[in-house]
């Protein structure tokens, strides 16, 4: 009991007195928001009210939302605005691609839903990797050199699938399956065309090339990129080939 009175005792005294505590609030400091942040919540803001006004159509009203959020962590980490506009490069070409030949893809019951306009599972199937090399940057300064490259490698597979899936089923006129290389009709999952192959390799050239344009991966890292997302785009082929529709969770966006 004693002790226990002299602690309470030693406490007491360590605590201000209620006038002073008047004289002199104690105020909780926010905490504070670097410059990228500020610059990254300013211009995605100011995107996604200018988008809405003008009634955009690329992006569902909750994918917009999931984009806003993808955009802030995209130009507040070390990919900065050089990663960002890789990103909008993708939206952009990957969004006018879903447009060649619309009306014969929705005929023929191959076109994407609700006119292309992409909801938040494309958002993140699209970004999730990117989003986690740039997040994994903050971590591990060290490797922001090879978390670059990977960044684009990702981005790269992106456009470079929507090209090979889209031009594929606008304007290939013999498709195969990947898997068997039997003949198929287009728009089957796993199946794969001259057209969309030479499509897709060009995609992931430019997003190569644009990432070193910019300076977010040396020339060096180019054929890295290009090869990366041939070999990922082709084992995409085989697993939708292979197990989309008998595994539930496998979906595009999965995959």
């Amino acid at each position: 009991m004693r002790r226990l009175l002299a602690l309470l005792g030693t406490a007491s005294a360590l605590v201000p007195p209620p006038r002073q505590l008047l004289r002199r609030p104690y105020q909780i400091q926010p905490a504070q928001m670097t410059p990228e942040l500020q610059t990254a919540l300013t211009l995605n803001t100011g995107l996604a009210t200018i988008g809405t006004l003008a009634g955009q159509k690329q992006l569902t009203p909750t994918g917009l939302v999931h984009a806003w959020a993808l955009g802030v962590i995209l130009w507040s980490s070390f990919v900065g605005w050089r990663g960002y506009s890789l990103c909008v490069l993708y939206l952009v070409v990957g969004s006018a691609a879903t447009k060649i030949k619309q009306k014969q893809k929705e005929a023929q019951g191959i076109a994407e839903g609700r006119g292309g306009a992409r909801g938040p599972e494309n958002v993140w199937g699209s970004a999730a990797t990117a989003a986690m090399c740039a997040l994994y940057g903050f971590r591990k300064p060290s490797l922001r050199p090879l978390l670059a490259v990977a960044y684009v490698s990702s981005l790269a597979t992106k456009l470079s699938d929507t090209l090979a899936s889209e031009v594929g089923k606008a304007y290939g006129k013999t498709c195969y399956l990947s898997t068997t290389l039997k003949r198929v009709p287009p728009g089957t999952e796993g199946a794969v065309s001259l057209e969309g192959t030479l499509a897709g390799f060009a995609g992931s050239v430019v997003a190569a090339a644009y990432a070193v344009a910019v300076g977010l991966t040396p020339r060096q890292a180019m054929a890295p990129v290009i090869i990366a997302a041939f070999v990922a785009t082709t084992c995409e082929s085989w697993l939708g080939a292979g197990a989309q529709g008998r595994v539930p969770w496998l979906t595009n966006e999965a995959l």
